[in-house]
């Protein structure tokens, strides 16, 4: 599947990268990084669970890509951690265990109707670890408006929104993508460069990734535009590109990096920084599926899914952002 570099997403990051300042790309190094990259084995692995629904799978996913974003405490540094038995979960997959503790215990997260209402000391109560979950206050307020919204229009219910549109995730405006960012605010991701708006949708894009990565496999659920998928702009993957030599930071931005100094949402260092991982992970499923053959070509989230595996509980410094958008 060849990368549609007219896509929406893609298209409006190029002006950013024509005018990077405080960051550089190095082009041969990501051809010898597409070359070690190539040798990896893609292939999704899936979990073999007889109660497998499909539906619910949707539910916790939508629930999931509302609430996946700041999980480094903005002032200790300390990532957001859960021990359980022999098991450590780190970020993403802390909160997605305790998701799943919350709904074995009777916790209806998946209900719109329940969302509206929810106050944060319930939150808190469902989402304990190492330290309190950063931007708690922020994501009990998301969980409020998004499901206001899922009340009013669809009967508390992700599916509904689902089923209302075709399964793309552009079509004239009833693409999926564009009905979510249209209608859910918290998922309108962009920022504003030389007065063009860019669009990253990192959250928005990830959740149909997620439902098409574990249903496309059995016809329930199937996006038939993948084409135009980009990665997902996010606090790990540019460690990744940054660690691999691939991108890098004037000695300004490294800085701050380092210090943990915020890095203000849609400042030009963050839209470069975002726009940077969205150009080079594109770049890089392109040259890595020159080396493989046809039936082992990859698509852009696979290689975003195992940079975000191989890097998100690395202690490496990485930008911080507040905001809800990842």
């Amino acid at each position: 599947m060849k990368i549609n570099w007219d896509s929406k997403v893609l298209h409006s990051i190029k002006p950013v990268i024509n005018n990077l300042q405080n960051l550089s790309i190095d082009r041969g190094q990501l051809i010898t990084e597409a070359k070690k990259l190539s040798t990896y084995n893609y292939e999704i692995k899936y979990s073999n669970n007889s109660n497998f629904n499909p539906e619910e799978v949707i539910r916790k996913t939508m629930l999931i890509n509302t609430l996946n974003f700041a999980f480094t405490d903005f002032e200790s540094k300390i990532k957001y951690a859960l021990n359980e038995g022999d098991n450590t979960f780190s970020d993403t997959d802390a909160m997605v265990y305790q998701i799943d503790q919350a709904v074995k215990n009777g916790i209806d997260l998946y209900d719109g109707y329940f969302l509206q209402d929810i106050t944060e000391t319930t939150f808190k109560s469902i989402f304990t670890a190492n330290i309190d979950m950063p931007m708690a206050k922020e994501k009990t307020y998301v969980l409020n408006k998004v499901g206001e919204i899922l009340a009013g229009e669809y009967k508390g219910d992700w599916i509904n929104f689902i089923k209302s549109g075709p399964k793309k995730l552009y079509h004239n405006g009833e693409g999926l993508i564009e009905r979510l960012v249209s209608q859910f605010d918290r998922f309108r991701d962009t920022s504003v460069y030389l007065e063009e708006e860019v669009h990253f949708f990192k959250l928005a894009q990830l959740a149909f990734w997620g439902i098409h990565r574990e249903l496309a496999k059995d016809g329930e659920f199937y996006i038939e535009d993948m084409e135009n998928m980009t990665a997902f702009a996010d606090y790990i993957v540019p460690v990744a590109l940054e660690t691999m030599g691939i991108v890098t930071y004037t000695d300004k931005l490294k800085n701050k990096i380092e210090k943990g100094v915020l890095i203000e949402p849609d400042s030009i260092e963050e839209i470069e920084i975002r726009a940077a991982t969205l150009f080079v992970t594109a770049q890089l499923t392109e040259e890595i599926n020159k080396l493989k053959a046809e039936e082992e070509k990859i698509i852009i989230p696979q290689l975003d899914f195992k940079l975000w595996t191989d890097f998100h509980a690395e202690q490496s410094a990485h930008h911080l952002t507040k905001t809800i958008m990842y």
